[in-house]
């Protein structure tokens, strides 16, 4: 149960890209967090590639050799690669062990060759069903921790998972801006599926000697952020996805409970959260992942991270080259004006342009500025006596927030939103027992397939 009970900062004015309170070092003499800044390329593969072992071990190969060449050809002194697992990776355990082997192949030939530093990590996919099976003695499940042990013997430095524990839930609340439910979907249902998850990614990480690494919220925060949109879209109110992203801070910090090490997985951008509360290194996602989807804080998130990160885009020619190759490209000189700030003197001032120029463009990033998203983690810990407590504390911090700073513009409608949900969020029961027996109550009946035994409940 939760752990932490204190900041890793005295306050967020310490928090700075490129350092972390707790480094970590692996892979080809890569440190994460230790006063440098390093990319982190994601590649996808072309739809068809996957139909074979052989064809989708080369395809990786081709995008990892064009990513690793980049890197020279430009200077980039280090990359990490993420092996995002499409579908069929982890389903047959063995396809992501053969492709984390070929990866680390190629990272220790150009280590060798031209000192260029990197690292692997493998983000094993969560194609669990809570609506439709045991989760926690399933096939799906089976075949996860399965993949989890032949990436790290093939060569993967870090793992992580974005695991969907509570997705039953808050798919069905989140576009009905229920906050009640989205609260229980992802702050107490979801926290208990990681603490179950993690415990055992954390022994196989042990077992093998490789870092775990983190979550990501992508399943549920991401999708109200995504349904949110931009300014011409309604179907989710821009204040509720906040809230949302609140929640998942607390949610997100099981993993470190259960002995993750970071850095974070990138598209988890309720991750600076973790960072004021763990001290751990985190790796984000901005301006550079618009190559697979849109958002409103393309600076902002740059603020605090480790990793700096294009999320993920498709391996296809370009004008400039093969697409990894290019974003490689655009990620490194992002990187590198980062570190030139830090050598320079200027990360701070490079700081407050990165959160200037976003702040007040969306709830979003307002709640995930360092000074705002430091105060989401001190309720977080200030109320840490259960995952519903502290999940509630979350959102409701990140509402008074919002409220509280006459600069951040709301329509009527994103107004009305916010405090109707936080009329709710109040109104809720103080202890976590009655909290689960009053959305047990409400969700069993207007949910298929969702039980409560898949969460020890």
């Amino acid at each position: 149960m939760p752990s932490y009970d204190k900041m890793a900062y005295a306050s967020a004015a310490e928090m700075i890209f490129g350092t972390a309170k707790n480094p970590v070092t692996y892979g080809r003499d890569f440190t994460v967090g230790g006063g440098y800044v390093y990319p982190e390329l994601v590649p996808h593969p072309r739809p068809g590639t996957e139909s074979t072992k052989k064809t989708l071990v080369k395809e990786y190969e081709k995008m990892a050799t064009d990513v690793l060449d980049r890197c020279v050809a430009i200077g980039i002194p280090g990359i990490q690669i993420e092996l995002e697992h499409v579908y069929q990776m982890t389903k047959n355990p063995d396809w992501g062990g053969e492709i984390a082997a070929a990866t680390k192949r190629l990272q220790e030939d150009y280590y060798r060759k031209y000192g260029l530093k990197s690292a692997i990590r493998a983000t094993v996919a969560d194609y669990r069903k809570p609506d439709e099976e045991d989760i926690r003695n399933s096939v799906a499940l089976e075949s996860t921790l399965k993949t989890f042990e032949t990436s790290a013997a093939g060569g993967a430095d870090n793992l992580s998972i974005e695991s969907v524990g509570g997705k039953e839930v808050s798919d069905y609340t989140i576009v009905r801006q229920d906050i009640r439910g989205t609260l229980f979907g992802i702050g107490v249902l979801g926290s208990r599926d990681m603490e179950f998850m993690w415990k055992q990614v954390v022994e196989i990480a042990g077992k093998y000697g490789v870092t775990p690494g983190g979550d990501t919220n992508c399943a549920q925060a991401n999708v109200a952020m995504f349904m949110a949109g931009g300014y011409q879209d309604r179907s989710v109110p821009h204040t509720f996805a906040a809230l949302t992203r609140a929640i998942a801070g607390a949610r997100s910090l099981v993993a470190y409970e259960q002995g993750a090490k970071g850095p974070s997985k990138d598209c988890g951008y309720e991750d600076v959260i973790i960072k004021s509360i763990t001290g751990n290194p985190i790796s984000m996602e901005g301006k550079t992942c618009a190559c697979a989807h849109s958002d409103l804080l393309g600076n902002l998130v740059g603020a605090c991270c480790d990793l700096w990160s294009n999320e993920a885009v498709e391996y296809h020619d370009m004008f400039g080259g093969t697409t990894v190759a290019v974003f490689a490209e655009i990620l490194g000189y992002d990187v590198a004006l980062m570190n030139t700030a830090i050598e320079l003197g200027y990360a701070k001032m490079l700081q407050e342009m990165m959160v200037q120029s976003d702040k007040y463009r969306d709830t979003h990033g307002f709640i995930l500025c360092p000074e705002n998203a430091y105060e989401i983690g001190k309720a977080i810990i200030d109320n840490n006596t259960s995952y519903y407590a502290r999940s509630r504390a979350a959102a409701i911090k990140a509402g008074q927030l919002m409220l509280g700073d006459s600069k951040l513009q709301m329509s009527a409608f994103e107004k009305d939103a916010l405090e109707s949900a936080m009329r709710t969020l109040e109104s809720l029961p103080d202890k976590e027992e009655d909290f689960i027996s009053e959305c047990a109550d409400i969700y069993k009946k207007l949910i298929p397939g969702f039980n409560l035994a898949n969460y020890g409940l």
